[in-house]
């Protein structure tokens, strides 16, 4: 049964009970808790703790699911896997053990047909209600078996909804281990699906066990996960995930490169597998709206990244492996995840690029680690420090499999349980970074689901009013849920019905002002959600007593949206311009929408030429002068799609959307506030354009009164500058530009009059020698010297003198002491280093000598003491003459 068939069936079995079919979110999540999507379950996640009414009662889904946790054991297994499709179906307090249990017998058994004496059956060690709905349905005791809370009760890792599951096993036999169930051979007893029983919600804790349980959810749910890969592996009668039609096209390119068959064991074998399955996880990454980065998700597929060329490398692959192995990714799945045909040409200039700077690492790192074996050698010690080994992974991203590998070769071990520490002291310092900011977090959804659980939504009026009357029906203050609070309060609040925008899409939230119908005055400072639908008001109580159930007047800043409306429908237009100018691939990575002025992020490989920026900024003002029309309209998300509206990297849209347009140009998923005719975006300008990241550009521009300012600025400078060169505005370039010339030159004839002069006044100083021992010594204080010309001058008096001969000036230069000293040639050569004549001198003026050979110099800032100096540098000069 091909993996088509499979997703088919299992979509349709479950949607002719009454499922409906939700596609699935990007491996971006719209969960702080979350880097990536690892669960089918993420996108419902708010409807499991009652943050949100669900749309309806069940739902069945076919979910992207990024997961590194068992990322050594790709490759060593047949089935495990770094990216997964998670076919799952959901009962949001609808249906629960009995139904569930009931609908993966008969899907399994009687829609794939697989043989009811091969499936076995693990519970949770306490879960007795589960095991005896299992022997109901036909299931012998033999093979059910009763596993720990690490293995039969599933959370996120993270706080937030669990509950004791039920995990279905297919015996692949003997030839795949050994016999005795799933509690004795996972890779023989495959795991296929995973039934979770949703009753409970977890708190921070230990990833697996020994976290609290905080209590249990509003409805008891089901949460179901059948992977795809496994499945078809059994299906298709294949050894392991890379020989499925889902990755066998890509299992074969990376043995084409290769240029020879992947062995049907060995690390070899790992390698191949390796290189395989990860790409296919680099290019769903990518396509969703991952770029590398050093921390966070970009640090997780720059780390994918790396160990795939990694592997490659040690299957002697020397050239390029990701731009063809994520092509056949593309090839092979992009039917089914257009995601990955629209995002081709990004994922293939990701890749190449990444792995163009990785095998300059790969080469830096080989010459420093080179370097350390040698030293390490010298040494005569048989280890590699695991410093070392921890400075090339951390600073240099030389994997330490490498150095390993490397120092072996060398005949030396490398001190690994000292990496181990380094690393996991490193690890103890993020995470207590992440627990504190995570922990933070926590508490304050805690008490939006607080309010959320008994509030209505807020009726947002924003699009179409900037004044509403509105009533307090939540208030926050101090971190917790109050029913007052006092003047000069700074408060969180919830409304019934609201005109100012929540924080989204890149656009800030609102401010403006509440007064109530008692007189209570407050401030509204942001606008933001607290939770998905929740909308909360940040506050200041200016004058009165805010209390609960108060009614009012809400006044949106009108001046300041009217500014971020222009800049966000400057933003639109941007995104398609940067796009037609640069390509498809350059798509908005994320964006800061503020009053007249804008950020945006967008995917692209190289720095914008000035050129390509004046094409740019032109072309935005030429669609904003056509004045197009903007309309904003709704369909579902499917329509939206046909339409050719683009969906944002990482934005969350329900099944009915907001679509934006802008003339023919422009359309896009959005739920923010715009102009209604595009001249009223007003002047556009940009103001620059950086790196903010590998192939990620970041641009800022100003729009509306912002840019007519900066303008009116431009122009009062170039005027203010045309009157100081004495011109016209127009002709200022051309004049600058003659007087600059003018200036080089003249400073090119003053440093040929300045180095005649120190050549004319070395002569003086040279004449002005007097006998001391073998030698000659010059010392003098001169005037109106800078630090370079007093070494200059030194070297010039020395070189006029007769070996032996030493030469100490000085000169009082910005309140301190500045001394130098030059020695002859027949000194140098003799092993006399200029320093030591001003070693001592260099401490009478509080300072330190420095130079090497036969030029030295020393500074204090004690001036007042430079005679003094230059007589100790003369007493020891002589010494030097007269071999003491």
């Amino acid at each position: 049964m091909r993996s088509t068939q499979i997703r088919s069936l299992f979509t349709d079995f479950f949607t002719s009970r009454g499922h409906q079919p939700v596609p699935s979110s990007p491996l971006i999540p719209d969960d702080p808790t979350l880097l990536l999507a690892n669960a089918g379950m993420n996108q419902f996640k708010p409807y499991f703790l009652g943050e949100t009414t669900p749309p309806f009662p069940r739902a069945t889904s076919i979910q992207k699911c990024a997961r590194t946790s068992d990322i050594d054991n790709v490759g060593r297994t047949n089935r495990h896997a770094t990216f997964f499709e998670m076919m799952g179906n959901f009962s949001f307090g609808d249906y629960f053990k009995e139904d569930a249990i009931a609908y993966a017998w008969e899907l399994l058994t009687a829609g794939y047909q697989l043989e009811k004496d091969k499936l076995w059956i693990t519970v949770f060690e306490d879960d007795d209600e589960a095991e005896h709905i299992w022997r109901r349905i036909g299931v012998p005791a033999s093979r059910i078996q009763r596993l720990g809370m690490e293995d039969n009760y599933w959370s996120m890792t993270v706080p937030g909804p669990c509950g004791p599951s039920s995990e279905i096993h297919y015996d692949r036999g003997p030839t795949f281990g050994k016999e005795g169930g799933p509690a004795i051979d996972g890779e023989r007893y495959v795991e296929i699906w995973n039934l979770v029983f949703m009753q409970n919600i977890r708190g921070e804790g230990p990833p697996k066990r020994d976290f609290p349980i905080l209590g249990e959810l509003a409805a008891k749910s089901i949460d179901t996960g059948l992977g795809l890969d496994r499945l078809a592996a059994i299906l298709q009668d294949v050894p392991n995930v890379c020989a499925t039609d889902l990755l066998s096209p890509t299992f074969g390119t990376v043995q084409e490169i290769a240029g020879r068959a992947c062995p049907s064991e060995g690390e070899e074998k790992v390698s191949f597998q390796v290189v395989t399955e990860h790409a296919r996880t680099i290019a769903f990454l990518i396509a969703d709206g991952v770029l590398p980065a050093k921390d966070g998700r970009g640090y997780i597929l720059r780390r994918l990244m790396r160990r795939a060329i990694r592997h490659a490398r040690l299957l002697g692959i020397d050239g390029p492996v990701l731009p063809n192995t994520t092509a056949s990714v593309i090839t092979n799945l992009g039917d089914v995840w257009p995601e990955l045909a629209s995002q081709a040409a990004l994922i293939e200039q990701v890749v190449t690029a990444e792995e163009e700077s990785f095998t300059r690492t790969l080469t830096q790192g080989t010459r420093l680690l080179n370097a350390a074996i040698s030293r390490t050698r010298e040494t005569r010690s048989a280890t590699l420090p695991g410093e070392t080994a921890f400075e090339l992974a951390d600073t240099y991203g030389f994997p330490l499999e490498l150095t390993v590998e490397a120092a072996r070769e060398a005949g030396l071990t490398v001190d690994e349980d000292r990496f181990a520490t380094l690393l996991n002291e490193q690890k103890k310092r993020a995470k207590a970074h992440g627990k504190a900011k995570t922990a933070e977090t926590l508490r304050a959804m805690d008490t939006y689901r607080e309010l959320a659980a008994r509030l209505p939504r807020t009726e947002f009026l924003g699009y179409r009013h900037l004044t509403a009357e509105a009533t307090v029906t939540g208030l926050i203050s101090g971190g917790a849920v109050a029913t007052s609070a006092g003047e000069g309060s700074d408060v969180e609040l919830v409304l019934d019905r609201s005109p100012f925008y929540a924080e989204a899409g890149g656009q800030i939230g609102d401010t403006g002002t509440l007064t109530l119908n008692d007189g209570t005055r407050l401030r509204i400072t942001d606008t933001r959600y607290g939770l998905e639908g929740f909308r909360v008001h940040t506050a200041h109580v200016l004058e009165g007593e805010l209390h609960t159930g108060s009614v009012g007047q809400a006044q949106v800043d009108a001046e300041r949206r009217a500014g971020l409306m222009r800049s966000h429908s400057a933003t639109h237009i941007l995104h398609a311009v940067v796009m037609a100018t640069l390509g498809e691939h350059a798509r908005q990575q994320g964006s800061l929408v503020e009053p007249d002025r804008l950020r945006f992020d967008f995917a692209h490989f190289t720095a914008l030429t000035p050129d390509q920026l004046d094409q740019i900024e032109n072309a935005v003002n030429s669609h904003v002068l056509d004045d197009p029309e903007v309309r904003a309209w709704h369909a579902d998300r499917a329509e939206a799609e046909a339409a050719g509206a683009i969906a944002l990297f990482g934005e969350k849209y329900g099944e009915c959307v907001r679509i934006v347009d802008i003339g023919d140009f422009s359309r896009e998923l959005c739920g923010g506030t715009h102009v209604a005719h595009g001249s009223q975006v007003g002047a556009f300008r940009l103001l620059s354009e950086s790196s903010i990241g590998a192939n990620l550009r970041r641009v800022e521009a100003l729009t509306g009164h912002g840019a007519l300012t900066h303008l009116d600025t431009e122009r009062r400078l170039i005027n203010e500058l045309a009157g100081l060169l004495g011109t016209r505005p127009t002709d200022a370039p051309d004049a600058l530009r003659k007087r600059l010339a003018a200036l080089a030159t003249a400073q090119d004839e003053l440093t040929r009059l300045r180095a005649a002069a120190l050549r004319e006044q070395a002569t003086l100083l040279a004449g002005t020698a007097r006998p001391s021992g073998t030698g000659r010594i010059v010392s003098r204080t001169v005037t109106g010297t800078t630090a370079d010309e007093l070494r200059t001058l030194a070297q010039e008096t020395a070189a006029r003198l007769d070996d032996p001969a030493v030469v100490i000036l000085g000169t009082e230069r910005d309140g301190k002491a500045l001394l130098a000293a030059a020695i002859t040639q027949g000194l140098h050569r003799s092993g006399i280093r200029a320093s030591q004549v001003l070693t001592v001198a260099a401490r009478v003026v509080g300072g330190g000598a420095g130079g090497h050979g036969p030029i030295a110099s020393a500074g204090g800032r004690c001036p007042e003491a430079l005679d003094q100096a230059l007589t100790t540098a003369a007493e020891d000069a002589g010494g030097l003459l007269s071999g003491r």
